[in-house]
Order: C-alpha cells, then sequence, then structure tokens
C-alpha cells in the first residue's frame, strides 16, 4: 500500500482543475468560422460569447443559431465525451427538457479534434437555447419553485446514467473542500481570508457526513448563470446550459448549487425576505419530485455555503493566474461575501433543521 500523503494544497490545488489552470491561445472567429464550414458543413456569422476557459462563439446560419465550442487543450476526450454522452442520455430520457442538441460533424462525430499552438482541441456543434440569462434579471417567487421543479427533473432523468469518467474529482464538486485547503494562504486580503477560514474549518468537519450522501451522475452547475428564462411565456425556463462540470456527486451538492444562486445578493435583492427564502422556495420545488432524506436535509443548508467557499477559493487563486479575465472569473464572487457573513452569524446546530 501507498504511503499516505498529505492532500492539503500547497503551491496549487494537487485536486484535478484541468482547464481551469491551463491557458490556451484564443481561435479568432474567422478561423472557427472556416473550420465550421470545412467540418461541419455549416457557413454563418460567428460571435464570441464570454466564458471561463475556452473559445465559445454564437454562429448564425440561414437564421438558425447554434453554438460552436472549441475547448481547451487542458480538456480530455474522456471530460468532453461525458459531457456529450450525458446530453445524449437526457434527449432519450426526457427530451422535453430544455437541454442542447448535439450536432454531428460531417463524418458522423460528435467530438473532433483541431490543432492548435498548445496541442489538440476538441470541438463541438451544439443547438442554441433562446432565453435571457436568469442572472441578469431579478429572481421571481414563483420562477424559484419552477427552478426546483426543473432541478429535481434533471436528476431523476440522469438517475440511471452512467459513464467510466464520471467519478472524475473536480474542484467545483464541494466533497473536495477539504484538499483546496491551501488556497486560503493564496487570500491576500485578511478581511477576506478569516471568515473563509472560519467557513471552510466549520463545513470540513461534516466531511464525512457529506461523504456518506446518497450520489449519482449531475448536472452540479445549476445557476443562474446556466439558466435561461422567457418570462412571456408560462414555462419561463427555456434552457439549462453548460453540462461542463457534470460528475458523479452527492444529490444534495448538486441542489445546493441551484440553492446558493438563489440567494440574495445584494440589499435591493434582499428586499423584506430573509436570506434563505428563496433558496428554501427552490428547494420545497425540488422536493414536490424527488425526495430527500433527513440526513441530506441537514447538510443542505451547509452545502450551500460550502460552494461560497469553494467559489472564493478558486476565483480569487484564478483572477491571480489569469489577470487577463479577471473581470468574467470574479463576476460573482463579491456577492458571497455578505452571504458567507450570513452563515457565521447562524447557529450551526439550529440551521441544520432549517429545512427538516
Amino acid at each position: 500500500m501507498p504511503p499516505a500523503t498529505d492532500t492539503r494544497i500547497t503551491e496549487q490545488p494537487q485536486i484535478d482543475l484541468g482547464a481551469l489552470s491551463a491557458a490556451c491561445t484564443r481561435i479568432e472567429a474567422s478561423k472557427a468560422a472556416k473550420l465550421a464550414q470545412e467540418i461541419w458543413g455549416i457557413e454563418g456569422q460567428l460571435t464570441r460569447l464570454d466564458t471561463e476557459k475556452d473559445d465559445t462563439f454564437a454562429l448564425i446560419s440561414s437564421g438558425t443559431k447554434l453554438i460552436f465550442k472549441i475547448a481547451n487543450p487542458a480538456e480530455s476526450a474522456q471530460e468532453l465525451d461525458l459531457q456529450v454522452k450525458t446530453l445524449l442520455h437526457l434527449k432519450a430520457r426526457a427530451p422535453d427538457l430544455p437541454v442542447p442538441q448535439v450536432l454531428p460533424a460531417r463524418d458522423g462525430r460528435a467530438l473532433v479534434a483541431l490543432p492548435g499552438p498548445d496541442g489538440p482541441r476538441l470541438a463541438r456543434m451544439m443547438s442554441y437555447l433562446e432565453g435571457d440569462v436568469l442572472d441578469t434579471l431579478p429572481p421571481v417567487a414563483a420562477e424559484q419553485y419552477r427552478i426546483g421543479e426543473i432541478n429535481a427533473r434533471l436528476r431523476l432523468a440522469m438517475a440511471d446514467f452512467r459513464h467510466p469518467f464520471a467519478a472524475r474529482q473536480i474542484a467545483w464538486d464541494v466533497r473536495h473542500l477539504p484538499a483546496l485547503a491551501g488556497l486560503l494562504d493564496h487570500v491576500d486580503d485578511p478581511r477576506q481570508r478569516k471568515p473563509l477560514t472560519m467557513a471552510f474549518d466549520q463545513i470540513t468537519a461534516m466531511a464525512d457526513r457529506i461523504n456518506a450522501l446518497p450520489r449519482q451522475i449531475l448536472h452540479n452547475d445549476f445557476s443562474r448563470s446556466n439558466l435561461l428564462v422567457d418570462r412571456t411565456r408560462a414555462q419561463s425556463l427555456t434552457g439549462i446550459i453548460d453540462f461542463g462540470d457534470v460528475v458523479e456527486t452527492a444529490v444534495a451538492i448538486d441542489l445546493s448549487t441551484a440553492m446558493l444562486n438563489q440567494l440574495p445578493r445584494d440589499e435591493t435583492e434582499l428586499g423584506h425576505e430573509e436570506m434563505f427564502t428563496g433558496a428554501t422556495r427552490l428547494f420545497e420545488g425540488h422536493i414536490a419530485h424527488a425526495p430527500l432524506d433527513p440526513a441530506e436535509r441537514r447538510l443542505l443548508p451547509h452545502l450551500v455555503f460550502a460552494r461560497v467557499v469553494t467559489r472564493a477559493l478558486l476565483t480569487l487563486w484564478r483572477a491571480k493566474k489569469f489577470p487577463e479575465n479577471r473581470t468574467y472569473i470574479l463576476r460573482n464572487t463579491n456577492q458571497g461575501w455578505a452571504q458567507l457573513d450570513w452563515y457565521l452569524c447562524q447557529d450551526p446546530a439550529k440551521l441544520s433543521t432549517r429545512l427538516l
């Protein structure tokens, strides 16, 4: 048996950060348009979209909008095959769920390797989902409940999905928060480091209980940035996008990420409601369709803030590593400080009973 090793991070995360830690040379829209025409037989006008780690374009061809994604070279074939197979599974299992459809290349391949200065990069073409990004809109109570319902339906549709790469360890899976301990040393501002350390210690003390929770393959990033809505329609949710963090993790972790993204971000959103009201509406929508056991319910509030800690640690570290993309990387980080202050003011034992 190999000797035990310290999993705490020192210089950089030992957990697989994949493309989060890898730079790549941007592909210009004109070159991407040529590749789309040559490989997919689709000719059109491309517009670059802001993303965390890859080159993504909106492509308009004969009035039809598509998404053309060229992966970071650090994204492996297994990782992208997991994403593609997830979408194919959902198309077969729950065709009414609003997720992107994968469009094969001329030769039938879903993923095509493209040469590049940083190494091969895998490209794929997908359908475009219409709607406004939920993150740009104020919250609506009925919609929060509906999002919980859709999160539950997605969970149930993926319950029998299997993939050999789904057991990978990714930094955005908060089961692995203890492995990010060394990133606390990279938080320069002591006013930020202190609450992060306090919350980190409180949550990681629950690691054994978190690791014992029921698991399956899940979206793992059911956030307002990855949901599209059309509020002129009765069923306002029109799109679930970005399956880049799909992984086998605790069901409660996936739900907690969705709940986090319904927390108030500022005084305007808070209004007269308490911090956890919107998250509770989403939770109620979820359990109306998919149950949770008492152990999951007790940990859910803490898992919500485990994601806040994870987000702060990763984004502050990555903003230093990639200063040219700092604005995009930190776009959701600042709202977390008030959320974290609220968490640290709660009695942990009482908070654990909040959703029972």
